[in-house]
């Protein structure tokens, strides 16, 4: 009897199928890569670079390292994160150069494109909502179940504030770039046919920490020296504050889990020099910010 339970035992193992890691794939670019931060190199070796290494044999970890980093600390260290990240590029350069990486059966994707809406027509979102389109059914025809993620990315400053910024938010508002940036993100997910879950409001997330005082409104002056700066030196490309911001909403949209539920847990603040007092502030606005949009929560496992 002994033996012959060991041997079904034996057989139930052997039966039993693999574990299969949820597939992530994030698609974008400097503002996914976290450009000018301590972000673009944060353990790269937990997620798959789709790009070859640079000279120096590194790869980028970004926004979606610290996604994943995040869903480890929360207890659901499920998923198999990779990013295909280029410089500057919309959807449209990666349907056409990057489709080769890009087109696989990926079970959650979470992508943005130029964040001017376009490069050559700022604030036209026609390009963003063919191109989101193509991409959405390009993803489905691989897996019908795909969950396509957008982010509707943030106000650059470089746009509003200096004498030499073109048109058309030269002047406007510093909220008023990411909220033209979030219609057009909803618009682009209204027209995909249902191939967009959800658009993620990162840009609306900024504002709001602007409009409560957390982060400064114009890194062009010295007012707001005691406040957050979202923006890095360049005042276009998002700080080590703003990128921990776009992947706490990530984290919190992909796995329905609050990002307070993170405090008292994360470490990642602390390896990006950003203060339990400031993550504390940003995991807030990242609740807020999917809260207001409808996002319902779980608890983290652990």
């Amino acid at each position: 009897m002994k033996k012959l339970l060991l041997a079904t035992a034996a057989l139930c193992l052997v039966a039993a199928p693999a574990f299969a890691a949820t597939k992530v794939l994030f698609i974008g670019n400097s503002f996914t890569f976290g450009a000018h931060s301590s972000a673009q190199r944060y353990q790269s070796g937990t997620v798959h670079d789709l790009n070859p290494p640079d000279k120096l044999g590194r790869t980028v970890g970004g926004v979606p390292s610290l996604f994943k980093e995040f869903t480890k600390e929360a207890g659901v260290d499920v998923y198999d994160v990779s990013l295909e990240t280029v410089g500057g590029k919309g959807f449209d350069y990666h349907l056409a150069d990057k489709r080769k990486e890009i087109d696989q059966a990926w079970d959650i994707v979470v992508g943005h494109g130029y964040s001017t809406l376009d490069e050559a027509h700022p604030g036209d979102p026609a390009l963003l909502i063919s191109s989101t389109k193509q991409m959405a059914d390009m993803l489905k025809a691989k897996n019908p179940n795909v969950k396509f993620y957008t982010v509707a990315t943030w106000t650059r400053a470089d746009k509003v504030f200096p004498a030499n910024a073109p048109a058309p938010w030269k002047g406007t508002p510093v909220t008023q770039m990411a909220k033209d940036v979030q219609a057009g993100y909803i618009k682009a997910a209204k027209e995909s046919g249902g191939g967009v879950t959800d658009v993620i409001p990162l840009g609306l997330a900024w504002n709001a920490a602007i409009d409560q005082g957390l982060a400064d409104d114009n890194p062009y002056d010295d007012a707001g020296a005691s406040k957050m700066n979202l923006w890095a030196y360049d005042s276009y490309h998002a700080s080590a504050f703003g990128y921990y911001l776009e992947a706490l909403m990530d984290f919190g949209k992909v796995t329905g889990i609050d990002p307070m539920s993170l405090e008292g847990k994360d470490h990642v603040a602390e390896d990006l020099a950003i203060s339990p007092t400031q993550a504390k502030a940003l995991m807030k606005l990242a609740h807020d910010g999917l809260a207001a949009q409808g996002q319902s929560f779980k608890t983290a496992m652990k």
